[in-house]
């Protein structure tokens, strides 16, 4: 009943059908009280989205697994101090952290959201050197800004290390289950002399070994996750081969040649090949068989055994030794009887004709027709005779069984050439996607273009890739290569919100209030519950100058996910916006919480502070965005606004030129750069620069504004009314309109 309940509840499980799962592990909970089963109970509620339920199973458990899923509830309910206790217990300082690679990476999780960051990247690193191929833990290490070349991580020692994981968990059972096929050949002799009664009695506990085989192994299955301790066991040649251990053990069972009885008591013939191509060339005879027991007696045992082996579990399994087995017959030799089988191949032999291979580790019993017909009564002496003759195999025999071990171990070599190849291509791919990622979170934008460039076609047209092209045109200041980045990936993926939150900014800075209004509506009707989605709308509510509005669907972006820092920093927008800075700093620093390294937190501090006259503070938040955005025009143009407001126009002057050389099609820094030559009386010089700037902005109402005020403290007021006038007509706000009439007037 406990393996049945188990069986059905990881076909619930992945069916999808979790309450169904649910309702019958509770079942088998009350029935058969266990910390594995309450694991499997912990599992369903947490696929369910129920992390609440497996805290309070899970609670005081102490198992490594039970700790590891208490541990993701821990971390699901924002227990990060309790999800740090259940993996590093404090009475046990030297325990190892439970579940490997995912272990140690929930840990750095824990590290990095209180704000240990340097244990953090240990932990991170540690669930590398585990696991390789799990990304998540170099895509946090590269949000940190501590991951290494990706060429590095995914190199020749990774690709050892997954080597290393495959072949101890698939080819190295195969192979020393070759290994153990000669031991079965040299327990023949001993088993010809066991009376039938003691086989009778084999049989039995073998039926019983066979129930608790099953069990044990479904138990140690619903403990996801864990590592196999790689111990396989002998299997004597007196013990029947269990079919339900076959199916539970995860160990393709090697291949079977066929192997034939001489024809006669001297003579002998080659066995047939493995290969499907290989036919039988000659029929053999062999002696009548002879009874030595009561057949009616063993076919009720076979039976027994038949009707309690279950359908296999691994359609995988008998996928792969399905071609190979199908081209031989099972047969046991011993106590000089031969059990015949059908020929798969068609062709029909006598019915005294028999074929004797021996039994395998890992193969499970086949159907056997026992032949009817068969003379009851033998000489005792002949029946003496012929048993003693059979017990030694001959020498064709012994070469058959050789042949298999080669065959077998030809396969574990195909399985080892099949993983190389296969580590070698993932991690090929890898180290592009990684160098892509890492070059684009420091902020390397155009290398990370050219890298992802290197992808092939149908790779990087993946939404994966396509939102992080149109981040790094974000991050380069081009809205409309990044509209086009994200529009793409839009149509790669529609049902993927990853980038979206930037996109609907892209569109914001665009004025695409239509697109952004439709996108909005789309993400919404895509997925309520996801925070790029409301997002979308508050930059829709926000683009309309509806900042309350606007700030609700940013703080419902943050209730949905307090981990999401861009929200927290949209919030800040608005509050900035509504001039209300006591809130807007503290949703800055909310956001800094989450993601220290979220350069926009930090530049919108310092644009409080700057607004607030603050300037030392504006300055020091300003550098700290541009430690970890080093390439940022923008950054660069307002710290040198701090640095003039300080009176340390050499430094501000040094800044803006950096800031014109990173986007020469910012026009920011050039007119920054103007104004403080102007206050350094240095009117060629300004007048120089806003001619260069007229070129590239020339609708800019600001540019004309300062060039008329130059002129008129120059006395040129021919020149200055001029300018005024062109400023005029460019239709500028009404602030600009009465700034510049007060300016005029003064002249």
């Amino acid at each position: 009943m406990e393996s049945m309940l188990i069986d059905r509840v990881q076909n619930s499980l992945r069916d999808l059908l979790y309450p169904d799962a649910i309702f019958k592990c509770e079942l088998l909970c009350a029935e058969f009280p266990s910390e594995t089963n309450l694991q499997l109970l912990a599992r369903c509620y947490l696929q369910s989205n129920k992390s609440y339920a497996a805290y309070h199973i899970l609670k005081g458990t102490q198992k490594p697994q039970s700790r590891y899923l208490f541990a993701i509830s821990c971390f699901q309910m924002d227990l990060l101090n309790e999800a740090e206790m259940a993996l590093c217990p404090s009475n046990e300082p030297s325990a190892e952290v439970p579940n490997g690679a995912a272990g140690h990476y929930l840990l750095g999780l824990i590290y990095r959201y209180t704000d240990r960051i340097k244990i953090a990247v240990q932990q991170f690193n540690q669930a590398l050197s585990i696991d390789p191929l799990l990304w998540s833990a170099y895509e946090e290490l590269c949000k940190l800004g501590a991951a290494g070349e990706a060429a590095s991580v995914f190199g020749e020692s990774a690709s050892e290390c997954i080597q290393k994981q495959y072949l101890s968990h698939d080819v190295g059972p195969q192979l020393q289950a070759s290994i153990e096929d000669h031991s079965l050949i040299s327990g023949r002799q001993m088993s010809d002399s066991v009376s039938p009664r003691h086989l009778r009695h084999l049989h039995g506990n073998n039926m019983k070994d066979s129930s608790l085989n099953h069990n044990g192994a479904v138990f140690s299955g619903s403990a996801a996750s864990q590592p196999s301790n790689g111990v396989h066991h002998n299997i004597s040649f007196y013990n029947t081969p269990s079919p339900m251990a076959t199916q539970t053990s995860g160990v393709a069972p090697p291949p079977v040649i066929r192997n034939m009885v001489p024809n006669g008591p001297s003579s002998s013939s080659a066995g047939t090949d493995a290969s499907p191509k290989s036919t039988v060339k000659s029929t053999l005879q062999a002696p009548p068989r002879r009874k030595v027991f009561d057949e009616g007696k063993l076919r009720k045992i076979s039976g027994r055994l038949f009707s309690d082996s279950g359908p296999r579990r691994s359609t995988r399994l008998a996928g792969e030794t399905g071609p190979i087995a199908s081209l031989s017959g099972i047969n046991v030799a011993g106590n000089g009887t031969n059990h015949s089988t059908k020929n798969p191949t068609g062709s029909k032999l006598g019915s005294t004709t028999s074929r004797s291979v021996t039994l395998r580790k890992g193969q499970s019993w086949s159907t056997e027709n026992f032949n009817e017909g068969v003379r009851p009564d033998l000489d005792d002496s002949r029946s003496n005779a012929t048993t003693t003759s059979g017990s030694s195999p001959s020498p064709d025999t012994r070469s058959c069984e050789r042949d298999s071990s080669v065959l077998s171990i030809g396969r574990g070599s195909m399985s080892i050439s099949k993983v190389t190849s296969g580590a070698s291509e993932v991690l090929s791919l890898l180290k592009v996607l990684g160098e892509g990622y890492r070059l684009s979170c420091l902020y390397r934008c155009q290398d990370a273009l050219d890298v992802f460039l290197q992808l092939p076609h149908k790779h990087y047209n993946t939404g994966w890739v396509l939102s992080q092209v149109g981040k790094a045109h974000f991050e380069l200041v081009d809205y409309l290569e990044a509209e086009r980045a994200f529009s793409n990936a839009r149509l790669a993926s529609p049902y993927s919100l990853v980038g979206m939150d930037i996109y609907s900014t892209v569109l914001y800075h665009l004025k695409e209030d239509m697109k952004l209004s439709y996108l909005a509506q789309e993400l919404i009707s895509t997925d309520r519950l996801a925070p790029q989605s409301w997002c979308a709308m508050g930059n829709c509510y926000s683009m309309q100058k509806d900042h309350e509005t606007a700030l609700k669907n940013f703080q419902r972006a943050v209730q949905l996910n307090s981990r999401f820092a861009y929200a927290h920093t949209l919030c800040g927008h608005e509050y900035v916006a509504l001039e209300d800075f006591e809130n807007g700093i503290k949703s800055y620093q909310n956001a800094l919480q989450v993601d220290s390294r979220h350069y926009n937190a930090w530049y919108g501090l310092a644009m409080i502070f700057l607004r607030q006259e603050k300037y030392e503070f504006s300055e020091h938040h300003f550098r700290r965005a541009l430690n970890i955005n080093p390439r940022s025009s923008v950054i660069m143009c307002y710290l040198g606004t701090s640095l003039h407001t300080l009176k340390r126009n050499a430094e501000a002057l040094a800044v803006m030129e950096k800031a014109i050389t990173a986007d020469k099609k910012n026009p920011l820094p050039m007119y920054q750069k103007a104004n403080i030559l102007v206050s350094m009386e240095d009117f060629d010089g300004a007048l120089q620069v806003l001619e260069e700037l007229k070129e590239y902005a020339p609708h800019e109402t600001s540019v004309y504004a300062l060039m008329g005020k130059i002129y008129k403290r120059r006395h040129m007021y021919d020149m200055a009314m001029l300018h005024f006038g062109l400023a005029l007509d460019l239709k500028p706000s009404a602030t600009d309109v009465a700034t510049i009439k007060v300016t005029y007037c003064l002249t």
